[in-house]
Formats: C-alpha cells, sequence, structure tokens
C-alpha cells in the first residue's frame, strides 16, 4: 500500500494531485500553511476511501519539514511518494522596481521549499532503496516571462535541484522527475494575471487556454507509478504546447 506526502496541497494542483492519488490507490498526507484548506483536501482523500492526514508545515522551515516527514510515517507509513509541490507567486514588477523581500520570500518557499523536501523525503526513500518525486516547476523554468523575476528566477532553480537530485539518486530505486505545468486556472494565475492587468504594459507570456488542475495531476500521478519506472530527471511540459515553438 503506498504513502503519498503532498506539500501545499490545500487547493489548486496540490488538491487536484492528493485526489487523484487516493483515487488511484494511495494513503495520502497534505501538508500545507493554511489548516482550513489542507483539512479539507483531506476530507476529499477520505471521501475517495483512503487514509489522510494532515499537517501544518511552512516548507521554508526545516525544523517544520523533518517534523512534517516523521508524521506522516508515524502515522500513515514509509513515505513511497512525494508531490513536492508547494509554491507562492510573488508579484508582477519590472526588475528594477521588484521588491528585495519578496525575492527573498520567494526563494525561501519555492527554491528552499524544494530542497528541503527533497533532502527529509530522500533521507528516508534512499536507504528503503524505493520511492518517486515529482518536483513542481512551471514552464518559467524553460523560459522568461516580463515582470516575473522572482518567480521565474525560482522555478529555475526547481528545474536544477531536479537535475542534481535524479543524478544523486541514480542507481538507488529512487526516482525524481518535474513537472512544468502553463497557466491553469487556479488562485494564483488568477493573482498574477489581476497584477499583470494592473501594472500597466506587462502581460503574461502567450500559451492556448487555461489548463486545469487536474491536467498537471494526472502527469504527476503517472510520473509517481510504476509505469513510470525507467523516468529519472524529466522536465515533463503540460502547457498544451505553448513552449513548443
Amino acid at each position: 500500500m503506498s504513502v503519498a506526502l503532498v506539500t501545499g496541497g490545500g487547493g489548486g494542483i496540490g488538491r487536484a494531485t492528493a485526489v487523484r492519488l487516493a483515487e488511484g490507490g494511495a494513503d495520502v498526507a497534505v501538508a500545507d500553511v493554511d489548516e482550513g484548506l489542507g483539512n479539507e483536501t483531506a476530507r476529499l482523500v477520505e471521501a475517495a476511501g483512503r487514509r489522510a492526514l494532515f499537517v501544518r508545515a511552512d516548507v521554508s522551515d526545516g525544523a517544520q519539514v523533518a517534523a512534517c516527514v516523521d508524521a506522516v510515517e508515524r502515522r500513515l507509513g514509509p513515505i513511497t511518494a512525494f508531490a513536492n509541490n508547494a509554491g507562492i507567486e510573488g508579484v508582477v514588477a519590472p526588475i528594477h522596481l521588484y521588491p528585495d523581500e519578496v525575492f527573498d520570500r520567494l526563494f525561501q518557499v519555492n527554491a528552499k521549499g524544494v530542497f528541503l523536501g527533497l533532502k527529509h523525503v530522500l533521507a528516508r526513500m534512499i536507504p528503503r532503496g524505493t520511492g518517486a518525486i515529482v518536483n513542481t516547476a512551471s514552464t518559467s523554468a524553460i523560459r522568461g516571462r516580463a515582470g516575473l523575476a522572482g518567480y521565474v528566477a525560482t522555478k529555475h532553480a526547481v528545474l536544477g535541484l531536479t537535475r542534481v537530485a535524479a543524478l544523486d539518486v541514480a542507481g538507488t530505486g529512487v526516482r525524481v522527475n518535474a513537472v512544468l505545468p502553463g497557466p491553469v486556472e487556479t488562485r494564483m494565475i488568477r493573482s498574477l494575471d489581476e497584477q499583470a492587468q494592473r501594472s500597466g504594459g506587462i502581460r503574461r507570456a502567450g500559451g492556448t487556454a487555461y489548463g486545469q488542475p487536474g491536467d498537471v495531476a494526472g502527469v504527476i500521478a503517472f510520473l509517481l507509478s510504476d509505469q513510470a519506472a525507467h523516468v529519472n530527471g524529466a522536465a515533463w511540459t503540460v502547457d498544451d504546447g505553448a513552449t513548443v515553438a
């Protein structure tokens, strides 16, 4: 029986992933800073017939991440699947006006948070010789976007961490991949678009219609499954072809 941990599981891609994994037979731990949203996702996991656990955790805090991983393994069992998904969007502003404190906070959550998740989960998975991790990056990991210095820089960092981790785990029985969503209908993308409209000229980089959280969750669930047993270090775009050209 598999046990999955999903960070940023209170909504959007994280919630869709938690439910998809539960529907596929996993018990799911949901980590988030928002207790209300996190517990709501846990209830959806239980409604799918699986065990659920909510853990309040700030992924930028190493002690909280370590405690979260420990709690999950004590309550549900060894983590076999990890959706390293938590992230924030920051603000929309050109680099010369971008607030230092926002840039720093983005790196704390989006980059250090992914690093800490990898560190503490891999410390459990590698000795057991099994497990799969998917880091949520973005198509912003492979292109520039006007006004999004902090977000784009951190998502490039997530992709870099994925590639390093994949090399670090090679031959251990553990796999690490990344999913790169384009714009998805979530609170985050609505926030970015609203900011862009107010900024007077900065616009979201092109693409097609918004994707849905379930579109990304399906890819994450595949990469965490045994069906992707030979996939390690990959960056899977989920953007309706927007980054092909």
